[in-house]
């Protein structure tokens, strides 16, 4: 292949010539320019689709000096700053915009043959049934330290703080005159709390 080849010239990165030149357009938005206007720049706030045409040396000022902020108080600039981490779409917390309330989808004709919504308070509740409470599984160990701690299985948080603090006021050497024969009680007492703590019970 010939370097001089007009098809050589064309696959070349960067042309002898650059024969892309942009098509003359608009001139320069600046008042009093002449310049070509191949830069463009925003013109502001509730304007965002409309753009100035500026040359380099005007679209350098306007950048140094544009405050899309301008005319805003420090309140809606917090304000439009918050709504931006969300895309400026409405927002709400969990189960209490539109569509949390079961009789939101009854109403709006969902059909509801195995009764789900009536589980969640919808309409079609059964007269008198009460809230639907979580339960957990007890596991063994956990079972073991409410057993040390003189408790049942259900038992609230408050009460097992209670309790704990209870027993150890009984159980520390301090209590009883510096008596160490509940010491090993008093650490069956602490194991079975801090366990407890670990496990998500109190």
């Amino acid at each position: 292949m010939k370097f001089d080849s007009p098809l050589f010239d064309r696959i070349r990165v960067k042309p002898a010539a650059d024969r892309t030149l942009r098509k003359a357009g608009h001139g320069c938005d600046w008042p009093g320019c002449r310049e070509a206007g191949i830069h463009r720049a925003p013109k502001g706030r509730l304007r965002e689709r409309e753009q100035w045409h500026y040359c380099l040396d005007h679209v350098r000022e306007y950048n140094q000096t544009y405050n899309f902020f301008e005319g805003m108080s420090d309140e809606d600039v917090l304000k439009y700053q918050k709504d931006a981490l969300t895309g400026h779409r409405p927002t709400w917390k969990m189960g209490t915009g539109k569509g949390s309330d079961p009789a939101h989808f009854q109403a709006e004709g969902a059909s509801d043959p195995f009764h789900i919504f009536r589980e969640f308070g919808g309409p079609g509740r059964p007269q008198g049934a009460g809230t639907r409470t979580e339960t957990r599984t007890v596991r063994n160990a956990e079972r073991k330290a409410l057993h040390t701690l003189g408790l049942e299985p259900g038992v609230t948080r408050p009460h097992i703080k209670a309790r704990f603090h209870e027993l150890v006021k009984r159980h520390h050497p301090d209590a009883n005159g510096g008596d160490n024969s509940t010491a090993d009680r008093l650490v069956e007492i602490i194991q079975a709390y801090n366990y407890l703590k670990t496990a998500g019970f109190c």
